[in-house]
Parts: structure tokens; sequence; C-alpha cells
């Protein structure tokens, strides 16, 4: 098994758990985390049913570790995103299995961006959401212009990128930013709980469903309803189809294989 330096997965019962590990940096990305992340989720999406993308200690993750790759500023930060973002955001983005999520604190900068780069998003109560770039004389990047203003609306994402101010997981949550946001106390079991529910569903619809919906930003509407009657072709052919009609049927629940 691949030994990480900067992240930790661990795949039980289906469920591939990838750890943001460098809480002593507030879990910052820096060169080796962003490939570290990268070949993570490819291994999940190949070896798990779902994928929770969490971090250790306090702090989800603060964002672009400034002190990486000398001083930060002369980084080419074209190239970085280019090359290290990049990737990583389209295998989180591209990964055939559920995403999560799970905001366990601050998600600042691209760490708030990374968060949003999965299918779902469960916060704590405890946790924010800041686009802190313009701090630094920056424009949101690692996706967040591309998120925000589809997740918030135009108004509420101008604000939160021009302000620079801090969006709890409440507020976040009460915006359409996110799915939920949930008590601090009951935080880890709730998502290891949807997690838990995803790694035993129909795997081929959700891959099919994640695909419908990410394309129906780019499609009109005769295109969504060809790429809706193809998908749901193939779901239509698997084991876990003829399984959820009989169980409807016999009033029992299904027993889902991810085929």
């Amino acid at each position: 098994m691949t030994e990480y330096q900067t992240i930790t997965l661990d795949i039980v019962d289906d469920v591939a758990i990838l750890r943001l590990d460098r809480p002593e940096k507030m879990n910052a990305l820096n060169t080796q985390m962003r490939a570290e992340i990268t070949d993570a989720v490819g291994r999940a999406g190949r070896q798990a049913r779902v994928l929770v993308l969490t971090g250790n200690g306090k702090c989800f993750c603060s964002g672009q570790d400034l002190s990486d790759s000398g001083t930060a500023a002369n980084m080419d930060l074209e190239r970085v995103l280019r090359d290290e973002y990049e990737p990583m955001l389209r295998a989180i983005g591209e990964c055939p299995v559920p995403t999560i999520s799970a905001v366990n604190g601050a998600a600042a900068g691209a760490g708030a961006n990374l968060a949003l780069a999965a299918d779902v998003v469960i916060a704590s109560e405890k946790a924010y959401f800041l686009q802190a770039f313009t701090r630094i004389g920056l424009i949101p990047d690692a996706g967040g212009t591309y998120w925000l203003p589809r997740q918030m609306g135009a108004a509420k994402a101008m604000g939160a990128a021009l302000f620079a101010e801090p969006v709890s997981a409440r507020q976040a949550s009460d915006w359409g930013m996110i799915w939920e946001a949930v008590p601090e106390e009951a935080f880890a079991d709730h998502w290891q709980g949807r997690a838990a529910h995803l790694a035993k569903g129909p795997t081929v619809a959700y891959r099919q469903l994640k695909q419908a919906i990410r394309s129906s930003w780019a499609n009109d509407y005769d295109a969504q309803l060809d790429l809706e009657a193809r998908l749901q072709g193939v779901c239509g052919t698997t084991r876990d189809f003829k399984e959820g009609v009989v169980a409807f049927l016999e009033k029992r629940p299904a027993k889902y294989e991810g085929r």
C-alpha cells in the first residue's frame, strides 16, 4: 500500500477516508500534498464506493502553504494552478464514486474551494468558509469562481469574494453553498453515517447521476434530456436496478452490490 507523508487514506467497508494530515500547518496545501491527494482520490475511486475528504486536527484546510516552493511572492501561480491544482480538482470532480467533504473546521482560500469540489459538503457548525484571496491581492482560484456563483448565487458569491469575510457553516447551509451544517457533538457520527449509506447504495446509478448533474451546466434542455436517456439506459442494465425493483415489489430494503 502506498505510504503518504501529508495525508492518510483508510478504506474500510467500501468507505475511503482521506484525511489531510498537516495539523501543525493547519493542513495547508503544498506541492506534495496536492500530488498525494490526486493519487489517493484515484485509488479510492478504484477500491471504494464512497470517498470522504476531511482534516486531521482542528482545521479542515487553511489553503495554499505560502511557505511552499520558496518565497510566496515569487511563486509562478499560473503554473502551480495548472500543473498541481487542476489535476487534483479534476480527480475529485471525475471520481467515479460519490465524494463527501466533511469539513471539521476552518476551510480557507484554496481549502474552501477544495471542499466545494466534492459532490456533497457536510460541515460542523464550528466550521467556516473563507475566500481569503483578496487579503493578499489575489482572486479566488481552485475552482472558487466556478462553484461560488452556482452554489450561493452571484450576489453572495461576489460579496464573499470581495470582502473576504468568513461564512459560517450555518450561513453556508442556509445559502445553498453546502448540503448541511451539523452540531459539533454529532458531526463525526453524522458524516460517517452518510458515507456508510452511500457505500451501500447503487454505485453505478450514483456515477451516472454525478455525470448528469455536472454536465447540466453546459447543456441546453434538449441535450440534457438526451444525456438523461443515455445514462438511464446504462442504469437499466445493472444488477442493482433489478434488485431495486424486486425489493420494492417485495416491500423490503434493497441489497445493492454496486454493479
